[in-house]
């Protein structure tokens, strides 16, 4: 693993602290502009198939074509968000701002979700009453307006799926948001036309609000996980792959290693997980010129015995006579 180490030693004092930060060396913005590029075009798709279906639905009355027109507005809204959060989170690091901007695709994330949930609601409650006053519903337009639908969303799909790896969407919150919304709008695409063609072969208008039902299922399950994923991150919840308790056992197992407090980890962003602990060691340690060693054996604890690779590790050493004074003042 590459990595950047800096050591701050001051092995003179014997109640000196040390700080070792560990950091990969690589830019956190890689792929930040491929992921750009795939969420414009992306954009794009899916803003000219939303003008469409919404015409179409108003000249068919189909409510399965408006609810994915509604999903479909979603998206759009959803990309431009997401696009806005790349854009943010590539952003550099400053003095101001020391992480530079990345929690912005979380908050993008947790903003899709949040508008694909009243969506859900709103398409479902609509359905229902539809089921019980069947509307009248044009067949031949919902079915081309959900095949064209469906062929735009697969496009996206294909666009937002190109490079799964980096900023890929199965790492990057933001990159998730928009390819589930995308995902989710190509099965209400699939619903429209499966209804449309039991309208045409039956008759039975109703088939449009059992699909529009089927869509709002799609919706709401995604768009509570997408939030509480969301939430997570921005309560700085300790990464669900990371047992606490397990790493402080591991780091009091390093030879010299008295105590461990202070311990913290949270996710600055989709793929950034943090770490701090202050750990206390024999105060011999800091006097004979071996802490360098214990930093190391820390170091390695953290990065190799776990399942969420630490991407910042923030470790200070204290002597066992610092613990009274860190008390006076807490």
């Amino acid at each position: 693993m590459s990595a950047s180490d800096s050591h701050e030693h001051d092995d003179h004092s014997p109640t000196s602290e040390h700080a070792h930060e560990h950091t990969h060396g690589h830019s956190h913005n890689h792929g930040a502009g491929a992921s750009r590029g795939r969420l414009l075009v992306a954009l794009c798709l899916s803003a000219t198939v939303l003008v469409a279906e919404i015409v179409t639905a108003l000249l068919t009355g189909s409510l399965a074509l408006l609810a994915d027109a509604g999903h479909m507005l979603t998206d759009v809204a959803g990309l431009v968000m997401a696009l806005t959060a790349a854009h943010l989170s590539a952003r550099p690091a400053t003095d101001r701002s020391t992480w530079g901007m990345r929690r912005a695709e979380v908050i993008g994330a947790a903003l899709q979700a949040g508008m694909l949930a009243v969506v859900g609601v709103f398409v479902a409650f609509k359905a229902v009453h539809n089921l019980l006053v069947a509307p009248r519903v044009e067949a031949s337009g919902m079915l081309v307006m959900g095949v064209i639908g469906l062929a735009a969303n697969v496009i996206a799909l294909l666009v937002l799926s190109g490079g799964r790896g980096g900023d890929g969407h199965g790492e990057n919150l933001n990159m998730k948001a928009a390819f589930l919304e995308v995902l989710n709008d190509a099965l209400g695409s699939v619903g429209v036309i499966i209804a449309a063609a039991v309208v045409a072969r039956t008759g039975w208008t109703r088939a449009d609000a059992v699909a529009s039902l089927l869509i709002a299922v799609l919706i709401l399950p995604r768009a509570v996980a997408l939030l509480r994923s969301a939430l997570v991150v921005l309560m700085d919840f300790t990464p669900k792959e990371l047992d606490l308790a397990q790493v402080r056992t591991h780091m009091l197992g390093v030879d010299h290693v008295e105590e461990v407090h202070d311990l913290h980890a949270w996710t600055v962003a989709s793929g950034m997980p943090v770490l701090t602990a202050h750990v206390v060691v024999r105060d011999e340690c800091l006097r004979d010129g071996h802490t360098e060693e214990i930093l190391d054996h820390l170091q390695g604890c953290v990065a190799e015995h776990f399942p969420v690779k630490i991407q910042h590790a923030t470790l200070q050493l204290e002597p066992v006579s610092h613990l009274e004074h860190e008390a006076a003042y807490c």
